[in-house]
């Protein structure tokens, strides 16, 4: 493994245990972002496919672009079909939860969250919808709602050959697998390793596969991180530097081409975020100021109070000399028109 995607060397320890397997499937509950602190995105590089599973829909719906011969599912799985609370939280989206005591501990780190109704399914639904058959890895990583997950599959029906959960409480990283690991050593899973952050599980009849874990947590530089890499275009050590160095350009060239439908897209989710958090009248002129400079002044940007009323904004704006004037002069640098030595 040349670069490690995980929050906690995750995939890495996986590597040790299917070295040499270029073709295998996963199941990823709780998924997150395809590619940053997600445990099956190197297997998916080596040509491994799996059933992803993320309530979020904004990262859901990224799986298809970055990773398509997944199966993306947007929902929830628990222990019973049906419908249940999940709890976004902003910013910090890996706190996100069916469990809303989880939630409320995000407000540490200054963070709010907002309440949806979601589907849910059982594990073992999802894998009779999906015609699913041998699975090498089963992740789970919910937020506090890992014991309900783990009630709804079918043990002796799927079998995962590794189970790895995280097993402490999000954000005091307290002990948390009593609830959850009886079942576990019921179904005939044996304990095999703990990360600090997780605990591995290997089905009883695959001996082989639990010889292949470590016997303590690798060193943090046994491999590089992504974490490391920084933004691409600003660390010529990214492994796609040069790539989006390029794109960067191009699209900093473009701008005052661009069609605004498209700079709306652009523009809107971030602020519009911030202001579903009760945003003060100075925290939306700071949004104004930040985005707009002079042009604040001039628009309607500082009054705006909603999303709805943060696009119509914009949409003025957008039609103003002062905001094609800023288009222009940030492209100037990449378009050929100020040469930059």
């Amino acid at each position: 493994m040349e670069l490690s995607y995980a929050q906690n060397l995750e995939d890495y320890h996986l590597a040790q245990v299917f070295a040499g397997q270029r073709d295998g499937f996963y199941i990823d509950i709780g998924a997150g972002h395809p590619v940053a602190d997600n445990v099956s995105f190197w297997f998916y590089l080596q040509g491994w496919r799996g059933l992803v599973v993320e309530p979020q829909a904004a990262l859901a719906g990224l799986y298809a672009h970055v990773r398509p011969r997944d199966r993306a599912v947007c929902g929830l799985v628990g222990r019973v079909a049906g419908e249940a609370d999940f709890h976004v939280v902003d910013r910090l989206h890996g706190f996100s939860t069916m469990n809303e005591a989880q939630a409320r501990s995000a407000a540490a780190f200054g963070a709010g969250y907002r309440t949806r109704r979601l589907p849910v399914a059982t594990l073992a639904r999802l894998c009779e919808e999906h015609g699913i058959g041998r699975i090498d890895f089963l992740k789970v990583d919910v937020e506090g709602a890992e014991a309900e997950v783990l009630a709804g599959a079918d043990w002796r029906r799927w079998r995962p050959r590794v189970v790895v959960i995280e097993a402490v409480t999000p954000g005091s990283m307290a002990q948390a697998w009593g609830d959850w690991e009886p079942l576990l050593i019921e179904h005939r899973y044996a304990f095999a390793f703990f990360d600090g952050l997780n605990r591995f599980y290997v089905a009883e009849e695959e001996p082989a596969l639990a010889s292949r874990l470590p016997r303590g947590p690798a060193s943090w530089d046994a491999v590089a991180h992504l974490y490391a890499c920084g933004r691409a275009p600003d660390n010529p050590e990214h492994p796609d530097h040069a790539l989006a160095r390029k794109l960067t350009d191009a699209f900093l060239a473009a701008l005052p081409r661009l069609a605004p439908e498209l700079l709306l897209d652009l523009l809107i989710p971030a602020e519009a975020g911030a202001l579903a958090r009760d945003a003060t009248p100075d925290d939306r002129q700071d949004i104004a100021r930040l985005l707009f400079g002079k042009l604040a002044a001039k628009s309607a940007l500082a009054k705006v109070s909603s999303p709805a009323s943060l696009q119509q904004a914009y949409r003025e704006a957008m039609q103003s000399d002062l905001f094609r004037a800023a288009l222009g002069r940030i492209a100037s640098c990449y378009d050929g028109g100020q040469i930059m030595e």
